[in-house]
């Protein structure tokens, strides 16, 4: 990840090396990091549910690039180096005692690094929506697989088929497995404006989707938020100002 000053390599089509790649990468992954230190360690994490009774933070947004919900435990690939909330899931589980971790992923592509990392570890649940077909081609059958969920979108698909995947499928089986932590790999380019796709969210579906993830466990459960996809620069400022106000407010 650090190619000679000047020069741009390609590791596919779509991921890109430049000579501040490296940097940007190792510094969005540290800072999911320092979010998970930041939420876990100020709140007296034991390894055990949090009682709710103080009023440290438990919950963060961290606005990185690039993203990292392609990127798998063998490699880059699809604009990510460093699968950023996989780092903070792990470094939560390591360091900090974490049994149960839930990776929650609105993105409109399949998050295939995600899954490929959780996979068959039963301390965690990965659970995503994302349009079929598309960009990387997993995800593409509903139902699930051990420990990773999913729910194919269709495209042009719109806020009542979004709504009824999480509400009827995903987050029942979130609350079932009781998570201690939440990470969001939060992609805005489901937004009906962001050019990489056809699905046609809004932004009241980002804030109805944030408000339902933070209501988990009577809004005890810390949520570490991670940006990933969102390609309509514009669009992105504002669907990010409402999750965060989401997660603020819910």
């Amino acid at each position: 990840l650090n190619p000679v000053i000047g020069m741009r390599v390609n590791i596919d089509a779509d991921t890109i090396v430049s000579p501040g790649t490296q940097a940007a990468a190792r510094r969005g992954a540290g800072l999911v990091v320092a979010a998970v230190d930041d939420l876990l360690s100020r709140r007296g994490w034991v390894g055990g549910p949090f009682t709710g009774t103080n009023k440290r933070p438990r919950r963060a947004f961290v606005m990185v690039r690039p993203p990292g919900h392609h990127a798998e435990a063998d490699g880059p690939q699809g604009f990510c180096f460093f699968n950023n909330v996989m780092v903070g899931v792990a470094h939560a589980q390591a360091v900090h005692g974490v049994r149960r971790v839930a990776i929650l992923d609105f993105d409109v592509h399949h998050g295939n690094g995600d899954a490929d990392i959780a996979w068959a570890q039963q301390n965690r649940l990965y659970a995503s929506t994302h349009e079929v077909p598309l960009y990387p081609g997993t995800g593409e059958t509903a139902g699930r697989d051990r420990n990773v969920l999913s729910v194919p979108l269709s495209a042009n698909a719109g806020s009542a088929e979004f709504r009824r995947a999480w509400r009827s499928r995903l987050l029942p089986a979130v609350r079932m497995f009781n998570p201690e932590v939440v990470f969001l790999s939060s992609g805005f380019d489901a937004h009906k404006d962001d050019p990489l796709s056809s699905v046609t969210l809004t932004d009241d579906d980002f804030a109805w989707i944030t408000a339902e993830v933070a209501s988990l466990g009577f809004g005890r459960i810390p949520i570490i938020s991670v940006l990933e996809g969102g390609y309509n620069v514009k669009q992105l400022e504002q669907s990010v100002r409402t999750h965060v106000l989401a997660l603020i407010n819910s």
